[in-house]
């Protein structure tokens, strides 16, 4: 019969998750991970496997916990209101009480070397996957007369990513909310939706 684990497995990821959220995968050490989740490394490997597995399910706990609002978004009733509620989602989750903790995907995948490229990889695939429902979702904004008829809904989609990845490294590096909240309303004010004049 094999040993009782003397911890809670629930409690050791969301405190795994923050330090990765915190320095990324790459500038995560082992030691930062037994110190945070205050379980040894072979409880810890027993447990989770190595850090490329322990980072994948603090990943999915963390789509889980805290990005649930990028597929709520997509059931927004304008193109407009989609964009808004991902942008305004992440910032609030990328200033979190008030910290610059940016976004753990975009954290997790700056500065991976050869040893991160497997990690690098599921990131990307997992923002691909993110772009390319938001596509879709514009294309149906747009089918139905919501975006203007000569909208490119794959650049309107990749815009609003790269937007989206660019406040999570400025909201990293110290950029406020209110800065941070300034930049959408640009991106709002710019958004080419049929009914321009009324921001709908």
């Amino acid at each position: 019969m094999g040993r009782h684990r003397e911890f809670n497995e629930e409690t050791v990821l969301d405190a795994a998750l923050e330090v990765f959220w915190d320095k990324g995968f790459e500038g995560t050490s082992f030691e930062d991970l037994t110190r945070a989740t205050r379980v040894a490394r072979p409880g810890l490997y027993s447990a989770f496997g190595n850090k490329e597995a322990l980072f994948r399910k603090a990943l999915d706990r963390y789509e889980d916990r805290y990005m649930r609002f990028m597929s709520e978004a997509l059931e927004a009733p304008t193109s407009r209101e989609v964009v808004r509620t991902i942008l305004e989602g992440a910032v609030a989750i990328m200033t979190l009480n008030g910290e610059s903790r940016g976004c753990l995907g975009i954290n997790g995948a700056l500065a991976c070397s050869g040893d991160g490229a497997a990690i690098q990889q599921e990131l990307i695939a997992r923002r691909k996957m993110a772009e390319s429902a938001l596509r879709v979702r514009l294309e149906v904004a747009r089918d139905h007369g919501d975006l203007l008829g000569s909208a490119n809904c794959a650049m309107l989609a990749s815009y609003i990513m790269t937007v989206n990845h660019g406040m999570a490294v400025q909201a990293k590096a110290g950029t406020s909310k209110m800065s941070l909240n300034a930049l959408i309303d640009h991106v709002l004010s710019t958004w080419p939706s049929v009914n321009t004049e009324s921001g709908n």
